[in-house]
């Protein structure tokens, strides 16, 4: 009996993009079993890498991760980017979740669409090799799409792939990778940009005000930062106004009936407000205002306001306080 040649087998990280797509499909062109995993946490989902999967037939593996990316994102060794985004800490964490992964299950290396220059600060040689020596990986992360202008890997050294079949791209051009993806049939690919909320500035602000006010926290009031209006009424207490119906709807599902408490007025159009974590009856009646303020009732008129809070549902009579006179609250 003849032994078959053992089945080279590779774990990549995917962000569901065309770069994820395009690393994956030059290494299973080359006889390489490609497998992805995708992260999740309340800052990026898994949506785009979920769809890459189905199109191109890849299995992929979601594991959220909020627990271990909340202990770097309070402190990140190499900082943050413009605004909450700790881009290379990031990429490090994830390897190194993934790199046991691979360990577990058998693969012999791991890999991602990472571009050399393509992002000045995370894609950078200095970055790629930092990353490679923080996930405890080092030499066993190949980037296809780059490999040639890249140091020499492992699994290059013991032959497990050559690269004579990977790539040389480099730089911020996308045009390399579009014909690319027009010889493997790859069309409707998601754009580069976007995905993370640390990058967003808004999202950021009330992520900081969260960490600097509270040491604990749910993650539902980590995915309460995407939605309405945030008010800091006092250093322990903050609510949530709701913008819009869809909106209102999305608060009230992140609602937590045993800690929170829900705002509604009753007789006219209005919002859903949220106060995570309760607050003393001061902070109450100026939140139901708030509630009233924003709603379609007349300035300053007497308004009803239900309170729904873990002990009971609450009506509250208070003057509804006009946007313009609280605006010092928002965050």
């Amino acid at each position: 009996m003849t032994n078959l040649p053992k089945k080279v087998r590779a774990l990549g990280l995917s962000s569901g993009g065309l770069d994820s797509i395009l690393s994956a499909l030059v290494l299973r062109k080359n006889n390489v079993e490609v497998e992805w995993i995708t992260f999740e946490t309340p800052f990026f989902s898994a949506e785009k890498a979920v769809k890459a999967s189905k199109t191109t037939g890849i299995h992929l593996t979601v594991k959220n991760i909020t627990e271990e990316y909340l202990a770097m994102l309070k402190n990140p060794n190499c900082g943050y980017g413009r605004n909450m985004n700790p881009c290379i800490d990031c990429h490090s964490l994830m390897f190194r979740i993934a790199g046991a992964i691979m360990e577990e299950n058998g693969f012999d290396f791991l890999f991602s669409g990472e571009v050399l220059g393509q992002r000045p600060m995370s894609q950078t040689l200095s970055s790629l090799s930092y990353v490679e020596k923080h996930s405890g990986y080092k030499g066993y992360i190949v980037r296809p799409l780059s490999a040639k202008i890249l140091p020499v890997t492992i699994p290059e050294k013991e032959g497990l792939i050559s690269r004579e079949f990977m790539l040389g791209f480099s730089g911020r051009s996308r045009k390399p990778q579009a014909a690319l993806a027009g010889e493997f049939g790859i069309s409707g690919y998601p754009n580069p940009a976007g995905g993370c909320l640390l990058t967003d500035k808004n999202y950021s602000g009330r992520l900081k005000d969260l960490f600097e006010h509270q040491k604990i926290f749910s993650e539902n009031e980590l995915n309460l930062l995407k939605h309405g209006r945030h008010l800091r009424l006092n250093q322990s207490t903050k609510i949530i106004v709701g913008r819009s119906q869809p909106d209102n709807e999305k608060i009230e599902r992140l609602f937590n009936p045993a800690s929170d408490i829900m705002f509604n007025i009753n007789g006219f159009p209005g919002p859903t407000v949220i106060m995570p974590n309760g607050g003393s009856r001061e902070i109450i009646i100026l939140a139901a205002s708030i509630c009233g303020g924003y709603s379609k009732a007349p300035e300053y008129s007497q308004i009803s306001v239900n309170a729904r809070t873990p002990q009971r549902i609450e009506n509250i009579k208070v003057l509804a306080i006009p946007p313009g006179k609280i605006r010092h609250f928002l965050i």
